[in-house]
């Protein structure tokens, strides 16, 4: 009896889709800082409901990629609410 031999399959293109972006702000990166820049800034609720991350992505977001990788001055403020607000720095360090 013969045996089956296995049938030659071709390996996938190992391409990287092309991403085009229509729009300013289409990525969540760019609508994180767009909320950022804002004069009154935005909560940590307002940055998940925007970018669809959870609150610890968020905080490492603003963490890592803005205060270490970028350099940027992240500023923390409680309103007369008591609700903590996040912006960027109008003077860079």
């Amino acid at each position: 009896m013969p045996s089956k031999k296995a049938t030659a399959r071709t390996k996938p293109e190992l391409t990287t889709p092309v991403v085009k972006r229509t729009s300013v702000g289409s990525t969540k990166t760019e609508k994180a800082l767009a909320l950022l820049r804002r004069p009154q800034g935005v909560t940590v609720a307002e940055l998940c409901k925007a970018t669809g991350w959870q609150k610890h992505s968020v905080r490492g977001f603003m963490s890592g990629t803005l205060k270490k990788r970028k350099g940027l001055e992240i500023v923390s403020e409680k309103d007369e609410k008591g609700v903590r607000r996040y912006r960027i720095a109008a003077n860079p360090r």
